[in-house]
């Protein structure tokens, strides 16, 4: 602090600024070179208070001070950027850095050390461990809890052996140091050593082995997935793909999605699918659902086959969108879910441009059975120019199989179409 000198501490600054007259900038630059200095002789808590102080009193005048405006230049130049030359702006920049410099010197308290314990805690408990890390995450809090006894001159003994375990100790103990009367200034040292050991349990949990650190085979080693394989008779290559045969064959989905959820390869995850596909296991609904919003055909095939009504909202936002054969296979696929909620959806397309889709469009209405769709599939029978897509409606219509849409079919026996023929013949039972 300054000797006494009340206009350096901002108590007394109308004496040097009366009302109307600017403000000296130079005054303000030497005020701060002032805080400046006793911020770097500040040694306790209570000489940062008194820093704090002094750059609020001066942060105040600076508020209500005007400095003299800028004139032009005497060529008659236009007045510089009122923003680069503001006085202001420089001075609370100033402040705003000796404000840090304060907060820097300030602590470590115990609650830097809480929750640096508390972070640790949450790491423990929401992190996948491989084996090994495990036992590296059990020795870390064990060496935390050596130098935290070291350091309060206590007794934390470690009796967990996992991490869940481990981390419902730690938090005990965590909670034991939140509740020590540690001073900033008197205790500065022992709250130093409790936080650089905090420090230290944090290094060696990121050092500890997740499971995600390993390489995808080891993973899948160590799940058993190879367990399957008998070295003898194995033929494919690489080593999963016969794995994947395996498991496709004994009719095992968790197997082939615990690898879809791993592999990061195109080749990979078209043979687990391939797999998924001919075995359309409901619990495969979810990741093969995430393929299918990517716009794959193939896991919108799955999800037809799988079945799950779920998927009928996802599939509709592909109808319509210019992709024909994207659209031929969704089309299919609502078919194959067969929910009649998505009926109306599908005999919108029959009115698609594509004669493939319009043709799809009817045979999936077929496999609905949505007695709604017999009108605009004898509107088809009627007015379609395309034979192909008519039979596909007199299929349809026998599918659906209703006395009204089989008399609808059948009065098509003497159609142009022989395949239309065909249909109309089913339905009329001949």
């Amino acid at each position: 602090m300054s000797d006494g000198d009340e206009s350096e501490t901002g108590t007394d600054t109308d004496e040097e600024q009366p009302a109307g007259e600017p403000a000296d900038p130079a005054t303000f630059a030497e005020r701060l070179t002032d805080a400046e200095a006793e911020i770097e002789a500040a040694e306790t808590e209570d000489d940062l208070d008194d820093c704090e102080e002094l750059l609020d009193g001066i942060e105040a005048d600076l508020e209500a001070a005007v400095f003299p405006e800028q004139e032009a230049d005497a060529e008659g130049e236009e007045e510089a950027d009122e923003e680069e030359e503001d006085p202001k702006a420089e001075f609370n920049d100033r402040i705003s850095d000796l404000r840090g410099q304060v907060d820097d010197q300030r602590g470590p308290y115990v609650e830097d050390i809480t929750d640096v314990l508390e972070d640790a805690e949450s790491t423990i408990t929401s992190s996948e461990w491989a084996s090994e890390g495990k036992g590296e995450v059990v020795e870390a809090v064990s060496t935390f809890f050596s130098a935290a006894s070291d350091t309060l001159a206590g007794s934390f003994d470690l009796d967990g052996e996992t991490p869940a375990d481990v981390a419902m100790e730690l938090a005990t103990v965590t909670e034991e140091i939140g509740g020590t009367a540690l001073d900033p200034d008197d205790d500065a040292g022992t709250i130093a050593d409790l936080l650089s050991a905090a420090e230290t349990l944090t290094d060696e949990l990121e050092a500890a082995t997740l499971w995600s650190d390993l390489e995808i085979r080891e993973q899948l080693r160590r799940q058993g997935f190879y367990d399957v394989l008998d070295p003898e008779v194995t033929k494919d290559f690489p080593p999963e793909l016969s794995a994947i045969n395996v498991y496709e064959t004994r009719g095992e989905p968790e197997p082939l999605l615990s690898a879809l959820e791993k592999f990061d390869s195109d080749f990979m995850e078209e043979n687990i699918l391939d797999a998924l596909e001919h075995l359309a296991p409901v619990e495969a609904y979810e990741p093969v659902h995430g393929l299918a919003q990517r716009r794959n055909k193939q896991p919108v095939r799955i999800l037809g086959r799988i079945g799950d009504e779920r998927a009928c909202d996802t599939i509709e936002d592909f109808l319509g969108g210019g992709d024909v054969e994207l659209e031929k296979t969704s089309l299919r696929a609502l078919g194959a879910i067969g929910s009649e909620e998505s009926t109306e959806a599908v005999a919108q397309r029959l009115l698609a441009d594509s004669a493939e889709i319009r043709s799809v469009a009817a045979r999936a209405l077929g496999m609905i059975g949505d007695t709604r769709a017999i009108e605009p599939l004898g509107d088809v029978l009627a007015e379609e120019d395309a034979d192909t897509v008519r039979a596909s409606a007199a299929w349809a219509l026998n599918r659906i199989g209703t006395e009204r849409a089989l008399e609808t079919a059948a009065a098509y026996t003497d159609d142009r179409s022989y395949l239309v023929q065909v249909e109309a013949q089913k339905a009329e039972g001949v």
